[in-house]
């Protein structure tokens, strides 16, 4: 247990090497801060702000598709298809926002980060495609109460999106951008939603360390659309660069990604426990209680508040109570986990015991004769046949060396008939010092062989202790097909090996019908 959780930090602690190293992730981080330094030094002239926004965005998109592409050529299946899309979306993006960049060099006296047509329509199409994406990602083991959850949390985010975008847009803006800001909004909430709903699915095409920067990215973006929706001149320098930033975080999550693929697969493509129950209902309804406590007028009675004040809190009671209550179901439901893969596990001993010989490891009577059974239903005439092996000597070796040297024998003979048959034979212990094995798909002349490649196996001594045991062994051989019975299979190998060891022993013989039984 704890050598496995030491290699799990040596491989997240060389992983955050990594990223920390990472020279293309420094120069973005660098450049961006670049770019928030020229925003706050060009503080009062809209027309240079605007174009270094629209200038230092370019670069981090093209890092995005990049990126992107280079994780999609790594991927697999639905996870191809997904980083395909955002490869698409960020060349878009690159695309619209250059378009930007040459429009605003040519512009004077503007200050809105508002683009124009072709980055509006780049925009739009580019981040339509990537939440329908993340909207449709396979979600493993969805049942229709899982599918109803995920819906019914859909819509409490949405809803709340909604009332966050109406409580800052209404009285702010005029009527003919009433529309826009809200489907703006709508869209931003909406992606981030599905950002969230991934991470948490256990199934995310991303890897969380890559996910973290693209959901507080939506967050970020969120923050800077309902800063000044209804603003009619230049913006505050903080504006511009809370709304520039996510352009960073964005391109960073594609690279994480890439590195943590390059580092290994696994961790970065690998599934991942999802969460019993998901918070992000509860946390639409704070966003939404906080949007309505923000627009709330200065001059709002006690009454009011007291009211507002009440709910709140209520609403919070009723989380932390919701939330104590998930941990107890969630510690009761991994408790049962535990006690099911222990009823499992003590299953599988139990069969093993009924199906395998302790000793040797071999199948015993009861399995054997079920798959000689199977064997004889499906085979083609003449290709289903037995090796029945009986140790000659047996008993002296119990009498002289004591019952531990007779089971290190058995233990012995039974690794050496393994190593003598094919993959798809079955060796088994049928009691004392009886072994018979199955050969499938076998004619005469291969069980021949085999039976001759056991006798030479067993020619060489088997070691207990400081002492030499040889296991000379009477091999009988005895062939079916459809319609025979195990039974007689069996008393036909019997009689083949009982009269090799009438032959002399250490020998093999073949069942044929004029064979007689011989005395024991």
């Amino acid at each position: 247990m704890i050598p496995g959780r030491s290699t799990a930090t040596r491989i997240r602690r060389a992983l955050s090497l990594a990223l920390r190293h990472d020279p293309v992730m420094i120069a973005a981080v660098l450049w961006a801060l670049a770019g928030v330094g020229l925003l706050f030094g060009l503080g009062g002239h809209s027309d240079g702000q605007v174009r270094v926004f629209w200038l230092f965005q370019a670069p981090l998109d093209a890092l995005l598709a990049y990126s992107s592409w280079r994780v999609f050529r790594m991927a697999t299946g639905a996870l191809r298809r997904f980083w395909r899309i955002l490869a698409i979306a960020g060349a878009l993006f690159t695309i619209g926002d250059s378009t930007q960049v040459v429009l605003a060099f040519h512009r004077h006296g503007q200050w809105s980060t508002a683009g124009g047509t072709v980055q509006g329509v780049c925009f739009a199409v580019g981040m339509g495609a990537v939440i329908v994406a993340m909207l449709l990602h396979p979600m493993p083991g969805q049942s229709r109460r899982e599918k109803m959850a995920f819906w019914l949390d859909s819509t409490t985010v949405l809803v709340g999106g909604a009332v966050v975008a109406w409580c800052f847009a209404v009285g702010n803006a005029g009527a003919e951008d009433l529309v826009g800001i809200l489907t703006t909004g709508a869209i931003i909430l909406t992606a981030g939603f599905a950002a969230v709903k991934l991470v948490l699915s256990g199934n995310a095409p991303m890897h969380r360390a890559a996910a973290i920067p693209m959901v507080v990215s939506a967050g970020v973006n969120s923050l800077g659309f309902f800063l000044a929706p209804g603003a009619d001149g230049p913006l505050p320098a903080y504006v511009y660069a809370i709304r520039f930033f996510p352009s960073l975080l964005i391109a960073l999550g594609p690279r994480i990604q890439e590195i943590v693929v390059r580092f290994d697969a696994a961790i970065g493509f690998g599934s991942r426990r999802r969460r019993r129950y998901s918070l992000l209902p509860y946390g639409s309804i704070a966003v939404a209680f906080t949007a309505v406590l923000a627009v709330l007028p200065r001059d709002t009675t006690a009454k009011v508040l007291g009211a507002v004040a009440g709910l709140g809190l209520i609403f919070a009671l009723v989380v932390l109570r919701q939330l104590a209550a998930f941990h107890d179901n969630t510690r009761l439901l991994d408790q049962l986990d535990v006690t099911l893969a222990e009823l499992r596990e003590h299953e599988a001993r139990l069969r093993h015991q009924a199906l395998f010989d302790g000793l040797t490891g071999l199948a015993n009577r009861t399995h054997f004769h079920e798959e000689v059974t199977e064997a004889l239903a499906t085979c083609a005439p003449g290709t289903t046949c037995l090796l029945l092996i009986d140790l000659d000597g047996f008993k002296a070796v119990n009498d002289t060396l004591g019952h531990a040297a007779g089971d290190a024998l058995l233990a012995g003979v039974a690794d050496r008939l393994r190593a003598s048959v094919r993959e798809n034979d079955l060796v088994a212990r049928l009691g004392g010092d009886e072994f018979a094995i199955l050969l499938r798909d076998c004619g005469d002349e291969d069980a021949v062989l085999t039976a001759k490649r056991i006798l030479e196996s067993l020619a060489d001594p088997i070691r207990y202790g400081d002492t030499a045991v040889r296991a000379n062994a009477s091999i009988g051989l005895a062939c079916g097909g459809p319609g025979d019975e195990v039974g007689s299979l069996l008393r036909a190998a019997d009689l083949a090996m009982y009269a090799a060891k009438h032959d002399g022993k250490g020998t093999w013989m073949r069942y044929h019908e004029d064979m007689q039984p011989t005395g024991r």
